[in-house]
Order: structure tokens, then C-alpha cells, then sequence
């Protein structure tokens, strides 16, 4: 498994497990929801930055999404 499968899987159970939808994610991290669209489903690289605004959102470590 590569790191944006990780990154994706781990950021859609995260996501879930607070009932939020993507579009309630984006609004939490500040990041456009089509953005957030094309992590869950692996088709972006984010920057490290991302990574944080997303896992600061979701109340983790950034490791944490990409474990």
C-alpha cells in the first residue's frame, strides 16, 4: 500500500468517525472540498502542509494519517 492510500483510507475513517461529510472537512480545514475529494480517492499529492491543516482539523497527529 502506497502513501495516498494511507492517507486517503485513514483520512476517510477519521472523517467518518466524526460524522462529518467531506464538505464539513473542508470547512474545518480550510481546504476546498473537491480537494478533499481527490485525496479520499488518491488522485492528488498533498504538501506537507496540507497533511497538518487536514490532521489539525481531525484532532490526530499528522502521523497518525499517515500510518
Amino acid at each position: 500500500m502506497d502513501v495516498r492510500d494511507r492517507l486517503s483510507g485513514n483520512m476517510r475513517r477519521l472523517r467518518r468517525s466524526k460524522d462529518w461529510s467531506q464538505e464539513e472537512l473542508a470547512h474545518q480545514s480550510g481546504i476546498h472540498r473537491t480537494y478533499i475529494s481527490d485525496l479520499e480517492r488518491g488522485a492528488r499529492n498533498p504538501t506537507i502542509e496540507v497533511v497538518d491543516k487536514i490532521a489539525v482539523a481531525l484532532g490526530v497527529p499528522c502521523g497518525e494519517l499517515l500510518d
